[in-house]
């Protein structure tokens, strides 16, 4: 508790350290669009269309036989996972060729029974391609308009310099987060956008906690360099920005462990999100206002009444 209570003195804005954060800022963006552009996202059902199989099976479910059982009826590039318990089972299968559902629904059926006897299935979807391409559009443009109204909230808020800052962080994360499932090739689907757009949040609400405590010390310590009076506000920030990530990080990653393959990717981009989300809530926020020349005067509305300034000492 001492070490919690005690505020710590920690250069994170000095002029070397903000050089060398936004070189690995710079790398890693680079790295997320390169990647973005050459390799793309793995989407899930929810952007390609295919359908999706609920199964529940009387005992623990055997993966790699279901998988071969449907390649061997014609359905490849089937994706089997765990879904909650070890009886409960998601399959996701590409878009098959136009023919009648029903019947692509009874021979589903019908595979997987000769597979296992007892196999209850429990729920079948089917995604158009015309439908996932629609979802792609909306969450792409959902983030969009979620940047531009926190622009405009954080400039309302505070000043455009600081809009700048928090947009330059939000996008900072977003782009990396996505980048990262993009370099590894991990599933992307709805859930993995409600989490980009949950790290939004969260970033978001870090870097104005940061920007409000910046603000009160720009006028409790005047006459203090802008630098300066930003290294105080996040060291006197760093307990609470370290409880908040670190708790939620213990929760996400036994979500990670306990929760299933269908909840992994998820959990991922929710933890990838929250560690560079608090990185750029530090230097990327804060680093890019302070590159805007940001300081006191741009907080206050200026002296118009000409006796008002004779007054002043």
């Amino acid at each position: 508790m001492r070490l919690i209570k005690e505020q710590t003195n920690i250069n994170f804005l000095g002029a070397s350290r903000r050089r060398v954060a936004l070189i690995v800022s710079v790398l890693l963006v680079v790295a997320s669009l390169v990647s973005l552009s050459v390799r793309g996202l793995n989407f899930g059902i929810d952007f390609t269309g295919g359908i999706l199989l609920e199964i529940g099976y009387p005992e623990a479910a055997d993966l790699e036989k279901i998988r071969g059982d449907l390649e061997s009826a014609g359905f490849e590039d089937a994706q089997v996972l765990l879904f909650g318990e070890a009886t409960d089972v998601l399959v996701r299968l590409p878009p098959q060729e136009e023919g009648d559902q029903q019947a692509v629904r009874r021979e589903l059926q019908a595979t997987l029974e000769r597979g296992s006897a007892g196999v209850e299935l429990r729920r079948v979807e089917t995604v158009s391609p015309q439908v996932g391409d629609e979802l792609a559009e909306q969450g792409g443009l959902a983030m969009i308009i979620a940047l531009l109204m926190i622009f405009g909230y954080v400039m309302f808020r505070f000043q455009w310099k600081f809009a700048m800052g928090a947009v330059a962080a939000l996008a900072h994360d977003v782009i990396i987060t996505v980048g990262f499932f993009s370099l590894f090739y991990l599933p992307f689907d709805l859930t993995v956008v409600a989490a980009v757009l949950a790290v939004i949040g969260y970033s978001l609400n870090d870097t104005v906690v940061a920007f409000d405590r910046i603000r009160e010390n720009f006028f409790k310590l005047r006459g203090v360099e802008a630098d300066e009076s930003m290294n105080t506000s996040i060291n006197q920030m760093l307990a609470r920005t370290l409880i908040t990530g670190l708790t939620t990080l213990f929760v996400l990653f036994a979500l990670l462990i306990l929760g299933g393959e269908s909840i992994a990717p998820f959990s991922i981009a929710l933890i990838v999100g929250i560690i560079i989300g608090t990185y750029s809530s530090i230097y990327t926020a804060s680093a890019t206002a302070l590159l805007l020349d940001v300081n006191a005067e741009d907080l206050t509305d200026p002296i118009k009444d000409p006796e008002l300034i004779d007054d002043l000492p």
